[in-house]
């Protein structure tokens, strides 16, 4: 899996969106503190608009904004939405799989579905309020934390 620039610059205007939750951004806002240009966002924040992340309202004081809370906005679906399947290779894909000529007894293939698995994991647990809330943490060792903390 690679996040291309698509997904890099959508999670950038969701997560900008996120910190003026209810209130509406104009494009060139978006594009500022962004540093996407006005034409790519266009595009994008029509995608997003159609897969149900932000609404738009037009006029003179139109632009966007979520149109959900941030705590229902799933990174790992925003990211599959936008770039199709979490698997670093077609035969390891749950949702996009794709055979292999050589997949019988492939010694790969165990390690592209933990990769797969792994990103899923990080990804699925993550919604864009832990990302406003800095709620991620790497801990010693390599594991990590997501999401509302107990202590």
């Amino acid at each position: 899996m690679k996040v291309s620039s698509k997904g890099e610059y959508a999670l950038r205007a969701l997560l900008l969106l996120g910190t003026h939750q209810g209130k509406v951004l104009g494009i060139q806002e978006i594009s500022d503190k962004t540093l996407v240009t006005v034409h790519y966002l266009e595009q994008l924040l029509l995608q997003l608009k159609k897969l149900g992340y932000v609404t738009s309202k037009r006029g003179a004081k139109g632009g966007y904004m979520l149109q959900r809370e941030a705590e229902e906005i799933n990174i790992g679906a925003v990211i599959r939405d936008l770039e199709g399947p979490l698997s670093p290779m077609a035969c390891a894909s749950i949702t996009q799989y794709e055979p292999c000529p050589l997949e019988e007894g492939c010694q790969l293939k165990p390690l592209w579905s933990l990769v797969r698995d792994t990103i899923a994991f990080v990804l699925e647990r993550t919604t864009l309020d832990d990302l406003l809330q800095n709620r991620i943490t790497k801990l010693e060792g390599g594991d990590f934390i997501v999401g509302k903390r107990t202590s």
